[in-house]
């Protein structure tokens, strides 16, 4: 029984099998991408990809076990000089493998073993996509603490109430207008013929009782104001209270 041994021989002996992996991984490294078969695929990934972090410190002990390995000048001088410049800051996962369907003479499982940081087409599709992306108000929002919970309450507050002094005024200002627009004295006509005092005196009786009434429906109309005010301000409070209830409801 083979338990627990999941090393792949590739049904070749010692010699044949490193020598194998040593020839695919110098092709890698030269030409960037190779074909293979997808079991030969995964046993050069398990190869190649400690030589490529040994490549990151460039010293002569570490060249020299990478071409212990390699047994290439060619391939090792190219990774030391182009491929771990590219790969610094990467902390492993150097290699890609995408299959590409059985072959037609054996149907043998076939892939594509790559450098990741040399396929120039999916680099740029990323760059794409991270510039497309755009960030939510959720994402930038932070938590508040119920103290500037409260702070902003009573902000709030404050602001409604300076609104509604606001408001009162500026009724108070047009009443005053109205008021003083109709106790300016009306331009008087060239008198043709002087009215009697009997005639006078009937004619202030009537214009008494039209000036009162109009005193009467001010005052009315400013009561009125005054109680939709009133009603505003109690409604927003009741507003801000239910707000208020849910914002502590939500915390517990």
């Amino acid at each position: 029984m083979r338990h627990r041994k999941k090393f792949n021989h590739l049904k070749r002996n010692r010699a044949h099998r490193r020598a194998m992996l040593s020839n695919m991984a110098s092709s890698l490294i030269i030409h960037k991408r190779i074909n293979t078969t997808l079991a030969k695929a995964k046993a050069l990934r398990t190869y190649v990809e400690p030589l490529i972090t040994r490549s990151k410190d460039d010293s002569t002990h570490s060249r020299r076990v990478v071409f212990a390995h390699l047994q290439n000048k060619e391939s090792v001088n190219e990774l030391f000089r182009e491929v771990a410049t590219k790969v610094a800051e990467r902390p492993g996962g150097y290699t890609r493998i995408l299959k590409l369907g059985p072959r037609k003479g054996d149907s043998a499982e076939m892939a594509m073993v790559e450098l990741v940081d040399y396929n120039e087409n999916l680099l740029a599709e990323k760059e794409q996509e991270e510039k497309s992306k755009k960030r939510t108000r959720r994402s930038g929002r932070r938590k508040k603490s119920s103290g500037e919970d409260q702070k902003q309450s009573t902000a709030a507050k404050a602001e409604q109430t300076e609104k509604a002094q606001a408001d009162e005024s500026a009724v108070a200002e047009t009443a005053q207008q109205e008021a003083t627009a109709t106790e300016e004295p009306q331009t008087e006509e060239p008198a043709k013929e002087e009215p009697k005092a009997e005639e006078k005196a009937a004619e202030a009786k009537e214009e008494q009782p039209a000036e009162e009434g109009q005193k009467e429906e001010k005052k009315e109309e400013k009561k009125e104001e005054k109680q939709d005010t009133e009603a505003k301000k109690q409604d927003a409070e009741d507003d801000k209270k239910e707000e208020d209830k849910s914002d502590e409801d939500k915390k517990e």
